[in-house]
């Protein structure tokens, strides 16, 4: 019985719900919905247009509380840092529309990352619009764009959300360099691994 309870988390965990209203960006396709602003925990309200850099846009969803975000989230500073020498811009988004009463309220996210120090716009994707129109999946869930806002990776930030020490596969890592260098990404997808993103489905 506890096996069984331990497979239905994982399966509810990492799989997207039959029936959601999603699109779906594949790696090559364009960014849609770049103009669309957010309202970010710095007061401002940014679109990805906005943050965009001269290489590249990397978003990530993420949220609040999530076990899989905490355990990766310590990392984000690094990447907005590592971005940015590969002149690439980062934003994430936070579109868990149905916790936002609780865990996931913009207040909360204002706290949030005051205390852990994000160095990066962390914004609201009010009615899970940029999630839906990507196919976000889970949170966390990396989305990589070049200089002309083609999806270049897609996935996983690492092998290892438990420990950044004992990280094998850097994949977003590779990815931000590869892009920065002006080469091909040599692994463009991974499966997203994290809590489902409580979205806005109608």
């Amino acid at each position: 019985m506890k096996k069984l309870i331990i497979g239905l988390f994982v399966f509810a965990t990492f799989a997207v719900t039959a029936g959601e209203k999603v699109g779906k960006l594949e790696v090559g396709d364009k960014a849609v919905m770049t103009n669309v602003k957010m309202k970010s925990v710095t007061g401002t309200s940014v679109s990805l247009s906005d943050v965009s850099g001269k290489n590249g846009t990397l978003v990530i969803f993420s949220c609040n509380s999530c076990p899989f975000v905490l355990r990766w989230e310590d990392r984000y500073p690094g990447l907005k840092e590592y971005a940015a020498k590969n002149g690439i811009g980062m934003i994430v988004l936070n579109s868990n529309y149905q916790n936002r009463d609780g865990a996931d309220s913009f207040t909360a996210m204002v706290d949030h990352a005051d205390e852990k120090g994000y160095n990066f716009d962390y914004v609201l994707d009010k009615e899970s619009q940029i999630a839906n129109a990507f196919g976000g999946q889970t949170t966390p869930h990396v989305f990589l764009f070049d200089g002309d806002m083609e999806l270049v990776y897609k996935g996983l930030i690492d092998d290892n959300s438990a420990s950044a020490a004992d990280v094998k596969k850097d994949y977003l890592n590779d990815a931000l360099a590869s892009l920065g260098q002006g080469k091909e990404v040599a692994i463009a997808e991974t499966p997203p691994q994290g809590c489902s993103i409580k979205r806005k489905l109608d």
